[in-house]
Parts: C-alpha cells; sequence; structure tokens
C-alpha cells in the first residue's frame, strides 16, 4: 500500500456508504452503476480488506468499513471546511456566520449575544437557525453551524468533536400580574404555596432545578401550564393566568415587554448558558468574539 491514497475511489465509497446501495450511489454522483462497483472493488483492493456486508439488496458497513468511513467524513467535511473558509476571504462576499440557538434559550437573549457578530470586520449575513438539542448538534457536526447557544454542555463522550464553553450564570426572576403582585410579594416563596403556576416544559433544564427548589422549601404551586414556548407562557402570565419565572438576566426586558411585576427572585436555582462550537482546523473569529461578549455580559451581571 505504498501508493498515494485515491480520493476519488474514497468519494465513491462514501457516496455508497451514505446511500445504502450502489444504484443510490450512482444517482448521487452522476456516474454509472459499474463504474460506482468497479471503484469501489480497486479501492477494497487497494486497502487489502473488505469494507461492506450484503444484506438484502443494501450493502451495510462491516467493522473495517466503519472505520474507514469515520476517516472519510472527517477528510470531507475538512474539504468544505476549507471551501468556507476561501469564500470567506473573498471582500464583495457576505461573510457567513451560521448560529444555532436551543430553542428554549430567551429570545431577548439570545438576540444580545448574537447581535455582536454584526460588529466583525466585512458584510456579515447572520444565518440563525433554531431547533433542539439533538437536532442542531446534527447540523454542527455536518458543518452547518458554526456556534450553538445552549443551557447544557455537551454529554460527556458524545460521537461529535466539539468543545463546550461556560458563559455564565444566573438565578431566577418571578413575575405576576400587577393586581396579584403585591400581595405575592409577601412572604415570598411562600406565598407560591397552592399560587397559580406556569412552567417550562421538559426542554428546558430549568423545570427539574425549580421542582427540587420547590420541594426543598417545602412549596406546592398549583402548576395550571406547562409551556415549550417561553414567549407563551409569558403572554399567559401578562393575562393574569399564573405566576411564571424567567432568568434574572433577562429581568427588564421581561418586565418592559409584557406589563409584569416582579415577585421574589432566587440564586439557589440557577440558569447555566453554554456555547458549543465545532473543533475546526480554521476558526470562525465570530466564535470567540460571541463567547467573549456573552461572558462579559454574565460577568458584569452577576457582580
Amino acid at each position: 500500500m505504498g501508493q498515494q491514497l485515491n480520493y476519488n475511489h474514497l468519494r465513491y465509497f462514501y457516496a455508497v456508504a451514505t446511500e445504502g446501495s450502489i444504484v443510490k450511489a450512482s444517482e448521487s454522483l452522476h456516474v454509472s452503476p459499474q463504474t460506482i462497483s468497479g471503484q469501489v472493488s480497486v479501492f477494497e483492493d487497494y486497502l487489502g480488506v473488505s469494507l461492506f456486508d450484503r444484506k438484502g439488496k443494501r450493502l451495510v458497513l462491516n467493522s473495517m468499513g466503519k472505520v474507514v468511513f469515520s476517516y472519510a467524513e472527517d477528510i470531507f467535511a475538512l474539504g468544505t471546511e476549507l471551501q468556507q473558509c476561501i469564500k470567506h476571504q473573498g471582500a464583495e462576499q457576505a461573510f457567513e456566520f451560521c448560529a444555532g440557538v436551543i430553542d428554549v434559550i430567551p429570545k431577548t437573549l439570545a438576540v444580545q449575544i448574537l447581535e455582536k457578530s454584526f460588529e466583525l470586520e466585512g458584510d456579515t449575513k447572520l444565518l440563525c437557525r433554531e431547533g433542539d438539542f439533538g437536532s442542531l448538534l446534527s447540523e454542527l457536526a455536518l458543518n452547518k453551524l458554526d456556534f450553538i447557544l445552549s443551557d447544557r454542555p455537551l454529554t460527556p463522550g458524545v460521537a461529535i468533536k466539539a468543545y463546550s464553553h461556560f458563559l455564565g450564570e444566573c438565578g431566577l426572576s418571578f413575575y405576576a400580574a400587577p393586581d396579584t403582585a403585591e400581595l405575592l410579594r409577601v412572604d415570598f416563596p411562600e406565598s407560591l404555596n397552592q399560587c397559580p403556576f406556569l412552567i417550562c416544559g421538559d426542554k428546558s433544564s430549568q423545570k427539574i432545578n425549580l421542582q427540587a427548589w420547590f420541594d426543598r422549601e417545602n412549596i406546592a404551586p398549583n402548576i395550571v401550564g406547562e409551556f415549550d414556548d417561553s414567549a407563551m407562557m409569558k403572554y399567559f402570565g401578562q393575562s393574569g393566568y399564573g405566576v411564571f419565572c424567567t432568568p434574572e438576566i433577562i429581568e427588564d426586558h421581561v418586565t418592559q415587554q409584557y406589563g409584569v411585576e416582579v415577585i421574589g427572585r432566587t440564586r439557589e436555582v440557577t440558569e447555566r448558558f453554554y456555547a458549543i462550537s465545532p473543533e475546526r482546523k480554521v476558526k470562525h473569529p465570530g466564535v470567540k468574539l460571541l463567547i467573549d461578549t456573552a461572558q462579559q455580559k454574565f460577568a458584569s451581571f452577576m457582580q
């Protein structure tokens, strides 16, 4: 195996492994199935190992095939990254920054952090994607995102080459409509006992921490609503259907935007925020800028 690796052979192998069949691979690459089959055979002969097992009409990677496929993923991902880097160097090209925001992150906080991307040199085009933790990590793994704003770090052992950056943490602020706020401020947080309460859904890490705090304080709010969409929860709170809470760092925005009043705060329950960035040879300059901006914001708030 003294010859240099033929990357055309690697491309054909990668297409078959991705598509699951020679026919589908030939359609995606616009070459004949015979060409694909022949080139994959040449590639296997070059490596001296078989890479696929046939199961029905599908070709399935065997153990060695999976090893080769993992290297192929890295090689082609790096090629995509190189193309993006060259594209970004063009003076007349918009400098794209692709950011993902976990859907439970308060939108106003995301805006305050992401808007710094427009301070990068040259024209900047911000591409913002919103979704759950798993779907955005998948996009990051495919080099479709430069940055994820998250309420949790990467899980240890996750098979994605990326880094978690701790941005900061803050406590929680609790709000009510003006006609009930004054009464609920008395003996807070005991005043929450049996009080109608609007809570975030299971997607948010806040829910478990909040319920644990209620247990420690021997408080049993009457949960009348559970919301994946934090904006909808705030609108119901604004209409007087119950007390709700948000990260303390966006308190001013919530009171001004929704006309509710703060009835109390706690730092016994904290919200933690992270940036997740891919492991790349060429790092997007926007990543460091946004991480520094967010860390400074949290540091000044908590002083």
